[in-house]
């Protein structure tokens, strides 16, 4: 029998002990056989695996570090999608430097929760998506996979609007917002195929975006100067001195923006593409010790990206008004200048109206090298965002479908809203739109935070490489105080509405959505030990608290496969 799991990984299967199978550290969680897999190939990002040199002289490898270089890079692109874009000039423009402590903040628990996601990739051979798939049962699973999916078309639908905005401002208007989102959606299609032509090369691809968007951004950062002392204030000194409810929703904001639920599922995944031998523990160790510095350093990349995004509108716009964007529109001719009332309210700005005041402050150049920036923020992150549809999709429901008719699928879900937005909306009055989209974004996270923290505290899962006492408090608090933070900025945003039809659907819906997270927040106590909420052990139900997750639903999958590989 063929296997796509190491041979040193199923050598062994231990007898059964009272009735049930009683599985070793990684049998327990080996994908389930397939046959109609195994009959034709079928055609996956993973298709090639990058070699890891060997180098058993070294306690650090730059040569190893380089071949562990690329899904770090590519999960970092979500932290400078247009909606990240977005959140940091309207921080600059509402809370000057203020708020950058809060970015810094952010990032660093992003990062934590990215070394969560890469090392159940690592150790497990499976991402989340897949893991979900194999130990919840199969309602709460297909609702879970509803909820990512929800969260992956709301960042695509702004990734491909930040997209088609930026060949609106590139083009004077020429493209309008419809006609930029075709052409984004082609290109994208196009630009997934590079990884036939070599993964490194699409890596490669990735990293390009990413300069794009350092030296664009950078660009404005050196034009507009913004005091360094400042600067550093703002990152290092947790204070917003004078700061009331508009700068505290802004940093919530931050957050939601910040820590996407999609990404952890496109991390997970990523790290598959290395050659690890997941049954030799000191490789799939270095390999966790690579990923995480190669996170490391991606992040540090994004914040600092980001923290030009932010400065540079803290420095111009903070408490700017539409009167003095306005008439200083019209003294450089702007053909924008009808864009700003001639009021003295304070300026609201999104990347389109960003780009603008840009220009008519700095000159056109400003205006083109921010949209030159934004295009490659949307299209990198459009891309990355198919590729975790293609993860979510495969990994919840088992998909065995040609490659061209999954990404097709996948992006049909995720364009079709987008394109119909485009259409029937404004490109000048798309911030609502992006409000909403981001309290969706927050209200999916804990599908995403709760899971990954229930696996990796497993150690019929991780083995030795299971979260230990302080990543289990830590990470419970994090993931709680990250969800508490998002419930906020939803609350915030319902109560805003002011519609007591919605405000009863809202709790309808509420109710149904905090009992989900309850269900999936109870076997995730379970997993980290709180034995008094196993209450299926009373009952039959479980062997173990630490098996809860991987019973008897995965009994007869394992005894099948021993008896195959026996063969």
């Amino acid at each position: 029998m063929k296997t796509d799991q190491d041979p040193d990984l199923l050598e062994e299967d231990p007898p059964q002990e009272n009735g049930a199978i009683q599985t070793n550290q990684y049998s327990a969680i080996s994908p389930p056989g397939s046959p109609d897999a195994q009959e034709e190939p079928f055609s996956t990002y993973f298709e090639e695996k990058i070699p890891v040199p060997d180098d058993v002289t070294q306690i650090f490898s730059f040569r190893k570090l380089w071949a562990f270089t690329g899904p770090g890079f590519l999960m970092s692109i979500a932290y400078l999608d247009p909606g990240n874009i977005e959140s940091d000039l309207q921080s600059g423009a509402k809370a000057g430097f203020k708020l950058l402590w809060v970015l810094l903040v952010a990032t660093v628990i992003g990062l934590l929760l990215q070394r969560l996601a890469a090392r159940l990739g690592v150790v497990t051979g499976m991402h989340l998506a897949e893991m979900c798939h194999r130990q919840y049962p199969t309602v709460p699973r297909i609702i879970l996979w509803m909820m990512v999916e929800l969260a992956i078309i709301g960042s695509d639908m702004q990734e491909v609007i930040g997209c088609a905005i930026a060949f609106n401002l590139l083009s004077v208007g020429r493209i309008p917002l419809w006609a930029g989102v075709l052409i984004t959606i082609i290109d994208t299609f196009v630009f997934l195929f590079l990884d036939k032509y070599g993964l490194r090369k699409l890596e490669a691809f990735f990293g390009f975006l990413i300069t794009i968007m350092a030296i664009s951004f950078g660009y404005e950062y050196i034009m507009v100067a913004p005091n360094q002392g400042e600067v550093l204030k703002g990152m290092f000194v947790p204070y917003c001195e004078g700061c009331g409810p508009v700068q505290m929703e802004q940093a919530v904001g931050i957050v939601g923006a910040v820590i996407m639920p999609h990404n952890i599922y496109l991390h997970s995944a990523l790290v598959k593409s290395r050659q690890v031998d997941r049954g030799n523990k000191k490789e799939v160790k270095e390999a966790n010790k690579y990923f995480f510095i190669e996170s490391a350093v991606a992040l540090f990349v994004s914040f600092l990206i980001n923290v030009f995004v932010v400065a540079v509108f803290a420095e111009a716009f903070y408490n700017k008004t539409n009167m003095q964007v306005s008439d200083q529109c019209n003294s450089t001719g702007s053909p924008h200048r009808d864009l700003f009332p001639a009021d003295n309210s304070t300026l609201q700005v999104d990347i389109y109206k960003g780009g603008v005041v840009l220009g008519c402050f700095f000159g056109p150049a400003a205006l083109y090298i921010w949209a030159i920036g934004i295009l490659a923020a949307g299209q990198s992150s459009t891309m990355t965002g198919t590729y975790s549809g293609q993860f979510v999709m495969e990994g919840f429901l088992n998909l065995r479908w040609s490659r061209f008719a999954r990404v097709l699928l996948t992006r049909s879900i995720a364009i079709t809203p987008t394109l119909l937005v485009a259409i029937f909306q404004d490109v000048e009055h798309l911030t609502g739109m992006n409000d909403f989209l981001n309290v969706l974004q927050s209200m999916q996270l804990p599908f995403a935070l709760i899971p990954i923290l229930t696996f990796t505290s497993l150690t019929s899962v991780m083995s030795e490489f299971a979260n230990g006492l302080v990543w289990k408090i830590g990470g419970g608090i994090v993931i709680l105080v990250v969800c508490a933070i998002n419930m906020y900025f939803v609350v915030v945003y319902v109560s805003a509405l002011n519609s007591v039809l919605l405000y009863v659907f809202s709790a309808l819906l509420s109710i149904a959505y905090l009992c989900f997270v309850g269900y999936l927040a109870w076997q995730c106590l379970i997993a980290l030990g709180v034995s008094c909420m196993d209450v299926g052990s009373r009952i039959g139900l479980s062997r173990h608290t630490d098996i809860y997750l991987l019973n008897d639903m995965d009994s007869d999958g394992q005894m099948e496969r021993y008896k195959d590989v026996q063969q």
